[in-house]
């Protein structure tokens, strides 16, 4: 039985771990030299829902990337505007420890192998193609292959290519395997009748920064710095894909946050103007390093789905991720991978696929995204545990807790403890 997981991002890492750990064998495709793609310029977990969300996981019995990210967090239980009880992952770290990882549980991985094409029969994937034509065959596939790029996108869609981590120029652009599939991706819109949204956070080098800045990120993990008049802009929250961070505050204040860099929570920001600010006199772009004129454009790629993470139309292609729909974040990455992989592994046996139910917050997010994905409107909105529109109705819907003991007992009275620990094969 084997699994090929195309995309080595957090939901590829999450997926692959998934099918391995119930006896698959696994192959992970990543076209880049790093795992975890926007992971390793991300860094909040925890922050509002996604507490509850994460103790979900960790109760049915996918702890492994959760545990990484506590271990490695610099700072926990901080918070910070529309936030509560954030922690922040180390992001000069996180990826030799996911990797390692992966080579601990044998799960095997090919870097730099860019997937261009597929061999497909009657609805049902046989293999994929690489760039250099090898030929790789599978019994189930998972397309986490994110949403974000090719360059045209960004030139298209945005200012441009910012030189994000991701880095097409130098690693090629993303292909969509659902669409080589014969399956019409979805696109995720703005208003008017643009496409997209721009990543919402850049990275300054924190050695650029001030001395009493860099006291402050190491000891409290947050810096909020007022802007001038002048400079605020409401109508930029607009554009951002974290809708979770488009509050009043993010535009009348700079927010910095201590991942390893100082996270900027601004989609760019002209270089000329930060340097205006008191401490930020040498303040230097780190990713993307077009922070100062623009940033990547994501949600061009979503995969139509049903709620057991399987793409329509193919018989035995799952997808996570943004390409799973307009889901924003690191924990909804791990979430949808995660059942994402494990689905493929019981297709793959002929057995039934699990669908999480709606009782908790991951099996509702999933289900409540596809539900929206339908509309124009429900485009226009991304989901994630953190904040926005999902957020409201986690707490409207009694979903979200901090209890621990809570969470356990809800997983418990479903019977899903330590689902995603059980051996199928």
């Amino acid at each position: 039985m084997k699994v090929l997981v195309i995309g080595g991002g957090w939901s590829g890492v999450a997926a692959a771990i998934a099918a391995k750990k119930v006896g698959a064998d696994v192959e992970i495709f990543e076209k880049t030299d790093l795992l975890l793609g926007l992971g390793n310029v991300g860094g909040i977990m925890r922050n509002n829902g996604r507490f509850t969300a994460a103790e979900e996981m960790i109760a049915m019995g996918a702890p492994e990337l959760f545990n990484i990210c506590d271990n490695l967090s610099r700072h926990k239980n901080i918070s910070f505007p529309g936030h509560e009880h954030a922690s922040l992952y180390d992001v000069n770290k996180i990826e030799g420890e996911v990797s390692r990882k992966l080579k601990e549980l044998k799960i095997k991985t090919h870097m730099v192998t860019r997937i261009t094409d597929i061999e497909i029969n009657d609805k049902k994937i046989l293999g994929i193609y690489d760039n250099e034509g090898t030929y790789y065959e599978g019994d189930t596939f998972v397309e986490t292959t994110g949403s974000t790029g090719p360059m045209g996108n960004c030139l298209r869609y945005g200012n441009g290519c910012s030189m994000c981590i991701l880095r097409c120029p130098s690693f090629g652009p993303r292909i969509s395997i659902s669409e080589r599939a014969g399956v019409a991706d979805i696109q995720g819109e703005r208003n008017g009748d643009e496409l997209g949204a721009f990543s919402g956070s850049c990275k300054l080098a924190k050695e650029s920064l001030s001395y009493e800045i860099v006291k402050e990120l190491d000891e409290k993990g947050v810096v909020i710095l007022k802007l001038p008049k002048e400079d605020v802009n409401y109508d930029k929250l607009a554009t951002k894909v974290c809708q979770q961070y488009a509050l009043n505050e993010f535009a009348e204040n700079l927010i910095l946050l201590d991942t390893g860099h100082a996270k900027l929570m601004t989609t760019y920001y002209p270089l000329e103007k930060l340097r205006k600010i008191k401490g930020l006199e040498n303040a230097k772009y780190v990713d993307p390093y077009a922070g100062g004129k623009g940033n990547s454009i994501r949600y061009l790629s979503v995969a139509p789905r049903t709620d057991d993470m399987k793409v329509e139309e193919v018989k035995n292609l799952f997808c996570a991720g943004e390409k799973a729909g307009l889901f924003v974040g690191h924990t909804e990455a791990i979430c949808t991978g995660t059942l994402a992989g494990y689905n493929a592994v019981r297709q793959g046996l002929g057995m039934p696929s699990l669908i999480l139910p709606r009782s908790i917050a991951v099996g509702d997010i999933i289900g409540y995204a596809n539900e929206k994905v339908g509309s124009r409107e429900g485009r226009k909105t991304r989901y994630t545990f953190a904040g926005s529109e999902y957020f409201k109705r986690m707490k409207e819907k009694n979903l979200y807790t901090v209890d621990i003991e809570e969470i356990n007992k809800r997983i418990n009275q479903l019977n899903l403890d330590n689902i995603f620990n059980i051996a199928l094969i």
